[in-house]
């Protein structure tokens, strides 16, 4: 029986990318796949364009670079609700390097978030700045990858009305 603090997710992957001959050559098929789960819309996938993927849809590497950006929002918003801090905007520009091994594989040697915050009172701002700390210990997806995770965080406070 699983527990309540147990969590369970499940996807779907479907390639889309056999171009007739299958994986006959390198070159013969491409990377296109679909990603989805249930009650979601389907995810565009490929592989990143230096592996000759479609820039046009999401690879991989952007996807971990989005959760580790989405999971300290929520963390950190959470923190901020209990903590009386109110956050009126929020928004990231996460960034993210991997390097690959001469065997061909390849991996994360850090990934750096750079939150910019609106908080509503000038009161708020250093409390504000502190729970980036305890949000990024709070990450689930931040205590599953085996590289750094910075953060880089600005706050603002939002502007009165005239």
């Amino acid at each position: 029986m699983a527990s309540a603090n147990t969590h369970t997710y499940r996807t779907d992957l479907v390639w889309t990318g056999n171009l007739g001959s299958g994986t006959s050559n390198y070159r013969a098929y491409e990377r296109a796949h679909e990603v989805s789960a249930p009650g979601v819309p389907v995810l565009l996938g490929s592989s990143d364009p230096a592996f000759r993927g479609d820039a046009s849809r999401w690879n991989p590497e952007l996807l971990l670079l989005a959760a580790l950006s989405q999971c300290h929002m929520m963390a950190y918003l959470h923190l901020c609700a209990v903590n009386g801090v109110t956050v009126t905007g929020y928004t990231d520009q996460a960034a993210g390097t991997m390097v690959q091994t001469p065997d061909g594989g390849g991996h994360f040697t850090e990934a750096v978030l750079h939150p910019a915050v609106e908080v509503a009172d000038a009161a708020m701002a250093e409390k504000a700045a502190a729970l980036h700390a305890d949000a990024h210990r709070l990450c689930f997806i931040a205590n599953s990858v085996n590289f750094p995770v910075r953060h880089s965080p600005a706050v603002t406070v939002t502007a009165s009305a005239p």
